[in-house]
């Protein structure tokens, strides 16, 4: 199994505090789960996940820890955790998200994440979900367009683009990741050796696509508010957009609690070199005051 990001970081952190009741928001492969149950024998996991191909890995390959009463895992978006009902009445001792895509998402081209694979224009997290890539490339505005790029995938000069999307798409709409990367290709041209001109444009999409901002914004008080006495929240995140959202937010929750520390964690050099996902990524941890 591939190891995620900051493992022994997120171990050391959920031990420490002997948790009896785990969240794990962000389930993907279980790398996170399988390793805190392990560490934590006492531990119950309740694993979410929007993604219904993860929750079908998580019955395949946790038979005994469900089996054992251990693990339960199920289809659920974390944003909206104040309606999650079967949690402990007394709180979660450790709550753990680990933001962003999966590699088995962008591994797979019929997902529409990859500008590397060519697949239908969706990039939905949750299959069963409305809103694809191709429907805000293919009927949003020019000036919604414009916006979407500049603030989420942070493109300083995202018209050109923009303006070639909505005249080709008059002709003919987009319906796959290949042509619209191979558009972002021939208009902004490789300009940084090994970073795709289309990344950031590709990004920007799926995080409108899946809310996941305005979502994460949104379902920090309630996550805190989830946590017993002493309980921690624990993040992972890869873009600095959601890192400022959760740093201001721990900040401010002074009624609920406090971060565990004031500066980020971020990965060793070891492990950047070992696994070139880990160097954009960001640890921060809040605490419930007592």
């Amino acid at each position: 199994m591939h190891k995620p990001v900051l493992l022994d970081e997120v171990v050391t952190h959920a031990k420490e505090i002997e948790p009896r009741w785990i969240l794990d928001g962000t389930f993907g492969r279980g790398g996170h789960t399988r390793a805190l149950l392990e560490a934590c024998p006492q531990a119950r996991v309740i694993a979410l996940d929007q993604d219904t191909e993860a929750v079908t890995h998580a019955q395949q390959t946790f038979g005994p820890e469900i089996g054992s009463g251990r693990l339960s895992a199920r289809h659920f978006n974390f944003h909206a955790i104040a309606r999650l009902t079967d949690r402990p009445s007394e709180g979660f001792d450790v709550i753990l998200l680990d933001l962003g895509v999966s590699s088995p998402q962008l591994d797979q081209a019929e997902r529409g994440f990859s500008f590397y694979h060519d697949g239908p224009l969706d990039m939905r997290m949750d299959p069963t979900a409305d809103l694809t890539a191709a429907e805000i490339v293919n009927n949003w505005s020019e000036v919604e367009l414009n916006d979407l790029f500049a603030a989420y995938g942070e493109v300083r000069r995202p018209q050109r683009v923009v303006r070639a999307i909505v005249n080709d798409r008059k002709e003919k709409p987009y319906t796959s990741t290949r042509e619209l990367s191979g558009l972002i290709e021939r208009v902004e041209g490789w300009r940084k050796k090994g970073h795709h001109p289309a990344t950031q444009y590709f990004l920007a999409l799926r995080m409108a696509v899946n809310e996941e901002l305005s979502g994460l914004e949104a379902c920090l008080p309630d996550l805190m508010r989830a946590l017993r006495p002493g309980g921690r929240l624990i993040i992972i995140t890869f873009h600095s957009l959601e890192d400022r959202i959760i740093k201001y937010a721990f900040k401010g929750a002074t009624e609920l609690g406090q971060p565990l520390y004031k500066k980020v964690i971020t990965p060793s050099r070891e492990e950047e070199r070992d696994n070139p996902r880990a160097r954009s990524a960001k640890l921060r941890i809040f605490q419930r005051g007592p």
